[in-house]
């Protein structure tokens, strides 16, 4: 039994709705992104968890906020080493 045999309308924004010959591909999924705590930041930066705290109210590093703790995204924690190495000669 399906929804048009009921009489109700299927939206057309429902796979449903389009003809079989018509339906698109599946977009490919987007890459995942790893979110990592600030104590996991903090191990693997080797620093205090009020190090990364201050990098992250100081906008030095992006975090998500998730309730009342954040979330930094793995690339962010990266890209803020690579951006902060300094070459000592």
């Amino acid at each position: 039994m399906s929804a048009a045999s009921l009489g109700r309308p299927i939206p057309a924004a429902h796979p449903a709705a389009v003809p079989v010959g018509q339906r698109t591909a599946v977009p490919a999924p987007r890459a995942a992104v790893q979110f990592l705590t600030v104590a996991e930041v903090a191990a693997l930066m080797r620093v205090s968890k009020m190090t990364v705290y201050r990098l992250v109210h100081g906008g030095e590093l992006s975090a998500v906020r998730v309730g009342r703790s954040f979330r930094v995204p793995e690339r962010a924690v990266h890209e803020y080493l690579r951006d902060a190495y300094t070459d000592i000669a």
